[in-house]
């Protein structure tokens, strides 16, 4: 048996959350086309017949301007000290840039073998992914470069063997039913985030964050989800942008939530939202906790 971590890092919007989906069959991060959607590291496992992989799907890494985003970039940055394989994942359809250098010159402080996915292969002509692929192996020793497509499953399955490969022989680190390290709870909020950031487009992308304030179970005598949940925004007008005119748009946002969260939880959910103004709040160190960004 192999058994080991394996951490996805890379620039914001890679598609690292869409290919941790993916490879476990199952939504345990959300998926938005907005930079810095993951905030915090998600923990996914999956057992095969040649072993456990127990993979660590990370924020994107990025120059940070808050405390909230010197945390993400910090729990992507310690994985690289944790796991026995690195996948660093790239978005295949943009040019290689100077962050793409930087994340690349992090690996040479790694110990662990790093394997390249060049993601988003279904979106660039052929032609252009031989000087891509070029352009990597000189910038370092990969021990493999796959190109995939998380959105479509393409190449993902010789990028899980390459992995699979590379880890050391170890017993399981996990029960064969452990998946992830999310709670409902956390789960939740983020689901009503994905639905957040897909309503509000281009117009508040980095500046709202969910805090559930209560989650009540079905019970005996209940058989519903009750789920009371706050979005933070942190100005007047961002509140206004999200409740929308006549209140459209905090219904949509609902709706879409709760249909989530009722396939999550396998069961009727009622689902109670309020819209916060909360200025800085992504330098407000308790909420940050709060949020499940560990302190540094």
């Amino acid at each position: 048996m192999k058994a080991g971590f394996v951490s996805f890092i890379g620039r914001p919007n890679a598609g690292k959350s869409t290919l941790l989906n993916r490879i476990v069959g199952q939504k345990l991060a959300i998926v938005s086309d907005k930079p810095q959607t993951t905030r915090h590291r998600i923990t996914g496992v999956l057992n095969t017949a040649g072993g456990q992989m127990v993979f660590l799907d990370t924020p994107g890494i990025h120059k940070p301007m808050h405390r909230m985003n010197r945390r993400m970039v910090d729990a992507a940055l310690d994985t690289l000290r944790e796991v026995d394989v690195i996948v660093l994942v790239v978005d295949a359809t943009a040019r290689p840039g100077t962050g793409d250098e930087f994340v690349v010159n992090l690996l040479t402080r790694a110990h662990a073998p790093a394997v390249l996915a060049l993601n988003k292969v279904d979106l660039v002509h052929k032609p252009r992914l031989l000087p891509l692929i070029e352009h990597y192996a000189k910038a370092f020793t990969f021990r493999a470069i796959v190109p995939i497509s998380a959105r479509t499953g393409d190449g993902v399955a010789a990028l899980q063997q390459e992995i699979l490969t590379a880890l050391p022989e170890r017993d399981p680190l996990y029960g064969d039913d452990y998946l992830t390290d999310q709670t409902e709870r956390t789960l939740a909020a983020e689901l009503i985030r994905e639905q957040v950031l897909g309503e509000t487009h281009d117009e508040l992308p980095y500046t709202t964050a969910v805090v559930i304030d209560q989650f009540e179970e079905p019970s005996a005598d209940q058989t519903i989800t009750k789920i009371y949940a706050s979005i933070l925004v942190d100005q007047e007008s961002h509140k206004a942008i999200v409740i929308g005119k006549g209140g459209d748009k905090i219904k949509r946002i609902g709706t879409a939530a709760r249909r989530e969260l009722e396939q999550m939880l396998d069961g009727k959910v009622y689902l109670d939202l309020h819209v916060k103004v909360r200025t800085d709040w992504r330098d407000d160190e308790r909420l940050l906790d709060e949020l499940g960004l560990g302190r540094k």
